[in-house]
């Protein structure tokens, strides 16, 4: 009997609420009940987690969507796209403007809604389903597929949700804006595309070599163009010398030469804008025919 006693002694437990316990003082938390389907809270927390899946998903394709846009590209776009090319473009440019200010906001947006994914779905499932779940719907529904789809979309799809962004942009100023401000310090604000010389050319080249049809939005360069262009690049490093051509080569007409059939031909096989007229020797040029 004493040792009973002592025992009771030393153990004094109270229930305060349903789910709390006082032993000598020590407040203790149960574990809370797992929800099911029959509760109505189990049907609130889904509703709160795919909320927060399609949220995640949202930023993580406006990450890629808007982030993979050049300021550059958005330029022309805006410039020279079609109309609705150019409405998007618009509404856009003053986002990537702020290039980590924009990246910090998304960033920040996503981890927090993929950090409170786990609170609201541990209610519902036990841990071997909530990390299935978890792991499948965050790769899934909150990368693999909203990445794919604003990367093919990311013009459209960002303009549309602007507002949106400004309104994270707004709501997380206080914390993204310091570590933007950061991130502009330590790899500077400019993020723009400046293409050399050598890289235009090969981009016009690449430009002529595009297949498809106007109707399908391509509008390739005919060879022609394409050398022209290129020849236009060249031209600031061309000197006469390059240019010219000896004078043992030249294709050049007699004065008193007749126009007849064998002499066009001549020269639309020698293809010359210009072709130099001479009297008596070659070395007596006279004039030049158009």
């Amino acid at each position: 009997m004493s040792v009973l006693s002592e025992l009771k002694e030393l153990v004094n437990c109270m229930i305060v609420d349903e789910s709390t316990v006082s032993c000598n003082g020590t407040v203790y938390k149960l574990e809370e009940k797992k929800l099911d389907y029959h509760d109505k809270l189990f049907w609130i927390y889904l509703a709160i987690y795919s909320t927060l899946v399609i949220i995640a998903g949202l930023m993580s394709g406006l990450t890629m969507g808007l982030l993979s846009l050049d300021m550059m590209t958005l330029k022309i776009l805006k410039e020279s796209g079609s109309r609705k090319e150019q409405k998007y473009a618009s509404r856009i440019i003053p986002l990537v403007k702020r290039h980590h200010l924009l990246l910090v906001t998304l960033l920040l947006a996503n981890a927090g809604c993929v950090e409170a994914m786990p609170i609201f779905l541990d209610r519902i499932s036990d841990p071997i389903i909530a990390i299935c779940v978890s792991v499948s719907a965050v790769l899934i529904f909150g990368e693999v597929i909203p990445q794919a789809i604003c990367t093919r979309f990311g013009l459209a799809i960002g303009a549309m949700l602007s507002p949106l962004v400004y309104f994270l942009i707004g709501l997380l100023f206080i914390i993204s804006w310091p570590l933007s401000k950061l991130l502009d310090c330590i790899l500077g604000k400019e993020h723009e595309t400046f293409f050399r010389r050598g890289q235009l050319k090969v981009l016009v080249d690449l430009h002529g070599e595009v297949t498809g049809t106007p109707d399908q939005g391509a509008d390739p360069l005919s060879i022609d163009e394409v050398l022209i262009i290129k020849g236009a690049l060249d031209m600031k490093y061309k000197t006469a010398y390059d240019a010219m051509l000896p004078k043992d080569k030249l294709f050049m007409l007699n004065v008193d030469g007749k126009m007849d059939e064998n002499t066009m031909n001549q020269v639309l096989e020698k293809g010359h804008s210009r072709i130099p007229v001479y009297d008596g020797t070659t070395s007596n040029i006279i004039g030049l025919l158009l």
